[in-house]
């Protein structure tokens, strides 16, 4: 999963991980957390999800972090929003009222960057990327983000023999695998969600699973 397999994504639209709604996930668990009014929330890979507003509106300050400089673009705009628009080492950082996201590598971010982060959800990042990529984006995570660090987690599970990703199928094992170390793994959701998805019903699929984990670090 290079860079340009995204870029070409968005040039063409082809964006069918965006949903049109906020995630009824978010909305449902979220509050659980007991996050402070203010408190910055991470949201890796997060296109230009309409999470990211919903957040804000929360009372949060959000920062995204997003490789396609047109999903960010077309985040602010359809938000009516005119960004402040800036340099920051590898990054191009995006700015308008409590929603700033970082145009640029994930991978590039660093602990300065997110000193005082105390939140991270995450529904589209970990599904989207390959075995390999999954360990050291957990791994990236794990270094740049602060104990104490409260979070959501939403994954998809399905016989990846039936379909290739992405989104790419999580399991439950390998969510506790990769979090084991230096998180604590909650399961709260585990629901199956096939007839509610005809796209994946249409490439072959004869399950799908939604989970979602409540994450805290140590």
């Amino acid at each position: 999963m290079h860079a340009g397999f995204w870029q070409a994504r968005w040039s063409r639209s082809e964006i069918g991980f965006h949903l049109a709604e906020v995630n009824p996930y978010l909305q449902r668990y979220w509050p659980d957390l007991g996050l402070a009014t203010g408190a910055r929330v991470l949201v890796p890979l997060c296109g230009k999800s309409l999470d990211l507003a919903w957040l804000a509106g929360q009372g949060f300050r959000v920062t995204g972090v997003e490789l396609a400089q047109r999903a960010v673009e077309d985040f602010f705009t359809e938000h009516g929003l005119e960004p402040v628009v800036s340099e920051e080492g590898p990054f191009r950082l995006y700015r308008a009222g409590s929603v700033e996201i970082y145009c640029g590598d994930f991978f590039a971010l660093t602990e300065q960057q997110l000193s005082d982060c105390t939140a991270l959800y995450d529904r589209a990042a970990l599904i989207a990327l390959p075995p390999p990529m999954r360990e050291r984006y957990v791994a990236h995570l794990t270094q740049v983000l602060p104990a104490g660090c409260q979070g959501l987690l939403v994954t998809l599970d399905y016989d990846q023999a039936q379909m290739d990703g992405p989104p790419f199928a999580v399991t439950d094992d390998e969510v506790q695998r990769l979090f084991a170390q230096r998180w604590q793994v909650s399961n709260l959701v585990c629901a199956d969600v096939l007839g509610e998805n005809w796209k994946f019903l249409q490439r072959g699929l004869e399950r799908l699973d939604e989970r979602v984990y409540r994450l805290g670090k140590h």
